[in-house]
């Protein structure tokens, strides 16, 4: 290999991982000295289209359209890996999957981990810390009431009986979190609202299950079929991509056109539901007299496939997958600094050190992501120009392992247990990667240099990790 080659791979792993241990730029002049309320509110299986604000002129999300529109909205967001328990981990953790080691079928996440959460830290630090929703992260005993002032967990039916009234588990949520926000109104607080909506009721043929005042959104729309999601271009797949969880959901809700516009508008009634949550919260934060010292952070937890590819759910490196709505509302901030859309490449590993940078507590040395304050004050220096993305689930055959390495142009993606396969895509001239470039011989050195940045990546999350008790 020419020394060219290492020197190229060695500047990406540089940028990959720079970015999270160097203290990105002082943004004092845009924040002021009072501690500041923190209301980070996660929706599962929010995919990034799925927001009004991002270009999708069919779903209605009012709310969240403002939030992005007065505060900062990052364009190319993304999870490490798409999938929830891991993402959730992560986002508590401020690690990659690699390195804290859970996801489904995993042993408790490591108690050393949990220690250097961001609730844990905040509520040290002198914060009350609320939890509402959906955990979805199995820890050792005693390990939430550490974290958390308040932890109220909740789980499906999503349609519930409460005084002989059906009420939605979103409201649910949403009438917690009010109750959170007034019994904390004088006290430093931050809130965890972590919906179950929009995921689907995976053991209900129904799927997707709606507040009843959204039960009239887009009834007389049609919505557009998938991009290459028609049979020609999944019959063109490798065998082991047609024969994955992906498929088998699909044929749970996209089968048949019928079924498609069924379960879509379900899906986006549900994301209508939730932003009708977001706007009584903050109705709740203005009366309570908060709303000008409390900082809202809005993202979703993977990503969504919508029929797309002969696809449902999740789980897999392409883009669909892996990118998610991301949200900084900081009314603290001047409005000159406020209402921008930043392109940078920004990854859930960076929630939890913002969360704490925005209380001022100290960031651990050991998070792997970077804070996003560092866009206060407009394009920061030395961000990140490359992002790695994994998931790591053993013994199910029907979810992949993957992996993939990202920049602004190319992606490259491989598969554990299937390396005969490889896929490399040019993002700008093929945004819905279609096109594999992987066996074009023009792009072999390109295959080679993402396929090292990958291994080195991998390796050096992998060597970071805390090795369980004996």
């Amino acid at each position: 290999m020419s020394k060219l080659f290492f020197l190229v791979i060695s500047i990406m792993c540089f940028n990959f991982f720079s970015v999270a241990e160097c203290d990105a730029q002082n943004n004092k002049k845009s924040v002021n000295k009072q501690k500041p309320n923190i209301i980070f509110i996660l929706t599962d299986d929010q995919r990034s289209s799925a927001l009004g604000f991002a270009g999708n002129t069919i779903i209605h999300t009012p709310y969240m359209d403002k939030l992005a529109a007065t505060g900062i909205y990052f364009k190319n967001a993304f999870v490490t890996t798409p999938i929830c328990a891991a993402s959730r981990a992560t986002l508590f953790t401020g690690l990659y999957e690699r390195t804290h080691d859970y996801t489904f079928g995993k042993p408790n996440l490591n108690d050393q981990y949990m220690y250097e959460s961001y609730p844990y830290l905040l509520r040290n630090a002198g914060y009350k810390t609320g939890f509402i929703g959906k955990f979805g992260v199995k820890v050792n005993k005693g390990i939430v009431d550490s974290m958390f002032s308040f932890s109220k967990q909740t789980g499906w039916p999503y349609l519930k009986i409460i005084d002989g009234k059906e009420i939605h588990l979103a409201d649910i949520e949403g009438n917690h979190a009010i109750d959170f926000i007034k019994a904390n109104k004088n006290q430093p607080f931050c809130l965890s609202l972590s919906f179950w909506a929009p995921h689907a009721d995976d053991d209900s043929k129904e799927q997707y299950f709606w507040p009843s005042y959204t039960d009239n959104l887009y009834k007389d729309i049609k919505i557009p079929l998938p991009t290459n999601g028609d049979s020609t271009f999944f019959n063109g797949l490798p065998e082991f991509l047609r024969k994955t969880m992906n498929r088998d959901r699909w044929y749970w809700r996209f089968d048949s056109t019928e079924k498609y516009q069924r379960m879509v508008k379900g899906y986006y009634k549900m994301i209508s539901g939730v932003d009708s949550v977001i706007g009584r919260i903050q109705v709740a934060l203005k009366e309570q007299g908060l709303a000008d010292n409390t900082v809202i952070i809005f993202m979703g937890d993977n990503g969504y496939f919508l029929g797309e590819r002969g696809y449902a759910d999740k789980w897999l490196m392409y883009e669909l997958s892996i990118r998610v709505p991301m949200i900084i509302y900081d009314p603290r901030q001047p409005k000159l600094a406020r209402s921008k859309i930043y392109d940078e490449m920004v990854l859930n590993v960076d929630v939890t050190p913002t969360i704490l940078k925005l209380a001022g507590v100290k960031i651990p040395q050991r998070y792997q992501g970077a804070s996003l304050t560092a866009f206060y004050n407009g394009h920061p220096k030395n961000w990140r120009k490359s992002i790695f993305c994994e998931h790591r689930l053993e013994g199910n055959p029907l979810l992949l392992k993957t992996e993939c390495s990202r920049d602004d142009t190319w992606k490259f993606i491989r598969y554990e247990d299937h390396p005969e396969y490889i896929e490399l895509y040019n993002l700008k001239k093929d945004p819905n990667e279609i096109h594999n470039l992987a066996y074009d011989k023009k792009f072999a050195a390109k295959v080679e240099m993402y396929r090292h940045s990958c291994d080195s990546i991998a390796t050096r999350l992998l060597s970071q990790r805390v090795l369980p008790k004996k």
